[in-house]
């Protein structure tokens, strides 16, 4: 399994549109799920140790974030032909233990993944009320174990910042996670 590095974050750069499949029953637009204050998009799975390591901090952070006016969406774009545990009932299967604050949804095509220019999971992309990215960092100093308890939590400040001034922190940690596991073209 290889550990990947998102691209800094190129500010300003607008959030692409999408339709998906959400594991509860519905279909979700971009525009679904904005927040007043911002939107935070996530490409994540099942199968991926990085994201299993920090996934309940995940649901934490974005359980917080609602009540700071930011959405949250996360999206899995992997080959689930290749990767069975990442199905499209396995992860309604998560998303209902785990009871995620936000709608998981399905990129069977991939072509979100790729218009977002998503290389790993998680894979982070924090925007603001006027959909402009501010944020393409880590969630924290987790990797494929969780980081101590009292680790910064980055993307919870990062995203902070966003719903008060609409611009994200300067500095920035790339992520780290399984590379998204494409199709073979």
């Amino acid at each position: 399994m290889v550990a990947l590095n998102p691209p800094v974050c190129d500010f300003g750069l607008p959030a692409v549109d999408f339709d998906l499949p959400g594991t509860d029953g519905r279909r979700h637009t971009l525009a679904d799920c904005l927040g007043p204050k911002g939107l935070l998009v996530m490409f994540i799975c099942n199968h991926c140790p990085y994201v299993q390591a920090v996934i309940d901090r995940i649901a934490r952070d974005c359980r917080e974030l609602a009540t700071l006016g930011i959405g949250s969406v996360a999206i899995m774009s992997n080959d689930v032909a290749a990767y069975p545990e990442d199905s499209f009932e396995n992860m309604a299967q998560l998303a209902r233990k785990l009871d995620l604050p936000f709608p998981y949804l399905y990129d069977e095509t991939q072509s979100v993944a790729h218009a977002y220019g998503a290389v790993c999971t998680p894979d982070f992309f924090g925007y603001n009320a006027r959909l402009e990215l501010q944020y393409r960092g880590r969630l924290d100093a987790s990797g494929r174990n969780p980081a101590p308890p009292n680790a910064p939590r980055e993307l919870f400040a990062a995203m902070r910042l966003i719903a008060e001034t609409g611009l994200g922190p300067r500095e920035q940690t790339a992520s780290i996670g399984c590379s998204i596991k494409w199709r073979d073209a």
